[in-house]
Formats: structure tokens, sequence, C-alpha cells
């Protein structure tokens, strides 16, 4: 490296920023292209929701019996974590958490793609997502712009899904349904391992989000601030957190403010004993993140009857 460029931010285990700009992405998830599932016959294929920012989100398919009669499946739209800096839905994370999920449960998933910051400071990553959702909900009637969504879902069994960030992201989605009376029947809320702001500013979430104070008086940020939580389009919420996790007490908060809320629903609150945060990323085999898929099934079936 140049003597004349010099790191200007350094936020691991995320990024670091150079002194020309350029960034630096620490954690690196290899792409997948769209395919068939060789084991469970789960087919992913790519659409461009926003053709001015060309996102790619992914939508995933489970296997179709062509002898068997048409039905229509739930569908899990999922917003995927990493600090709001990096991850993708194309990823091999991405690949490995929904293709079981949408093969056991059955179900139809999206996962929204969006803009990364700090090249696109947040809120970007909320607009992004807003937009992809209201496109989502464009299938209500059944003659959207896609005809996997239009042939296969049931969009009065929809479930938000998301981790880290991701469930930071989910939740906005969830208010954002509530105050705009988005026409889809949001079953359930599940957030794994949700990142939440604290009271302290957060330095790697002021430097992402330039006009936020990065701390839990952002109603984007931290829902004890937010005026239209009792909003939340959904009468079932499912929070997910691990026992040697840091945002492991952010989950726990954020099921209290739900408690304490006006919003009339059931919350049931999970804790991975032993496990780290997002450890069914990084494991995706062990009996832990097995027991973890049956319990997001399990919710999503039970929440699904009609």
């Amino acid at each position: 490296m140049p003597s004349s460029i010099q790191i200007a931010h350094d936020f691991p285990p995320f990024i670091r920023v150079y002194n020309d700009d350029r960034v630096e992405r620490l954690i690196t998830i290899p792409h997948l292209p769209p395919s068939t599932d060789s084991i469970t016959g789960v087919q992913t294929k790519d659409v461009v929701i926003s053709p001015d920012l060309e996102i790619k989100s992914r939508i995933f398919l489970p296997k179709i019996n062509p002898a068997d009669p048409p039905r229509k499946v739930p569908l899990i739209i999922y917003v995927h974590g990493g600090a709001f800096c990096v991850g993708s839905p194309l990823n091999v994370a991405t690949q490995g958490f929904l293709t079981p999920l949408v093969s056991q449960t059955p179900a139809v998933a999206i996962a929204i793609g969006y803009r990364l910051a700090p090249e696109h400071p947040l809120p970007a990553a909320y607009h992004d997502c807003w937009d992809a959702f209201r496109w989502i909900a464009s299938h209500a009637s059944g003659a959207g712009p896609d005809p996997w969504i239009n042939n296969y879902v049931d969009m009065s069994r929809v479930f938000l899904v998301g981790d880290s960030a991701g469930g930071n992201l989910v939740h906005y989605l969830a208010v954002q349904a509530g105050v705009n009376h988005i026409g889809l029947d949001i079953r359930g809320l599940i957030l794994l391992h949700p990142f939440f702001s604290q009271k302290e500013p957060d330095k790697l979430i002021q430097y992402l989000y330039p006009g936020s104070s990065g701390s839990n008086d952002d109603p984007k940020l931290n829902p004890v601030s937010d005026p239209d939580l009792d909003k939340i389009c959904c009468s079932k919420v499912l929070i997910m957190v691990a026992e040697n996790d840091s945002l492991k007490p952010r989950g726990v908060q954020y099921n209290e403010t739900l408690k304490k809320s006006k919003w009339e629903g059931t919350i049931e609150l999970v804790e991975n004993k032993d496990e780290d945060h997002v450890f069914f990323m990084l494991k995706p085999s062990s009996e832990k993140t097995k027991a973890l898929f049956q319990t997001l099934i399990s919710f999503i079936k039970q929440n699904s009857q009609i």
C-alpha cells in the first residue's frame, strides 16, 4: 500500500475505510449463482426490484412435483444482517440458511437485497427494503410482475424474518406495513439475534448513518423511541437471542419494549444456550442449528393455519 494511502476509519470485524474513500470489507462471503439444489430440489432465481439501483434480490422456490395438485405455500420475506455494511442475499450464508427452511417448511422465500453503507449511507437500507416490500405486496391480487410469487405464494400467509441488522430492518418493515396499511397478511415477525442501538452511541452506526445520533433516541435504530411501535402489522413475534452474544440484552430489551407498548400481540422469546451471534450461519450442520430450524418451522406452520 502506497505511503500516501492511510486508514481513515477502522471498524473491525466489518469494514476498513482509507483516505482515498476506498472501502475494504473484512468479512467476505462468496456469492453463488441461481441454481437448483441437488439435494432438496429448491430452485433459486434473481430479480431486480429497483431497476434504477440494479439491486438483486433472490427468490427460493421449494421443490414442485408436477404430478401433485397445484397449491400455494407461505411466503418468507428475509433480510440479511451484516451491520448494514456487509452481506448479500446472493451469498453462501443466505443460501445455506434459506434452502433448508424453504424445503422443510415448505415455503417460498425472497431474500431482499439492499444497498450497503458507507457507500450508500443509512437510511438507504431502510428505503430499499421498504421498496422491495411494496414490490412484493404488488402481488397480493395474484397479478404481480413475478410468476413464481403469483403462482406459488399464498399472500395471506406472510412472515418477516431477519438476523442481526436484518432483524432491525424487518422490525421497521413490520411497523411501516402497519402504518401504511399494506395489503399483506403478515402472520408473524421473526427476529434472530437482532441489533438495536443503545443509549451509548455506536461509533460504527454514527459513521454509517450521518444523520443519526447512533443511539436509542433514533426510532429506526431502537423501537423504544418509535411512536408507531403499537402499529406493528402482525400479532405474533418470535425473538431469538444467543446466550453468549453481546447483542443478547438488546433482543431481551426489545421483548420488554413490546410488552410495555400498546401493541396487542403474543411474543415468544427463545434463548440459544451456549451459543454466540448468528451461530446458525457459521455452523449450519450443528445439532443446535437444526433445533433452531425446527423452532422456526414450527412457528411458521402454527401461524399459517387457515
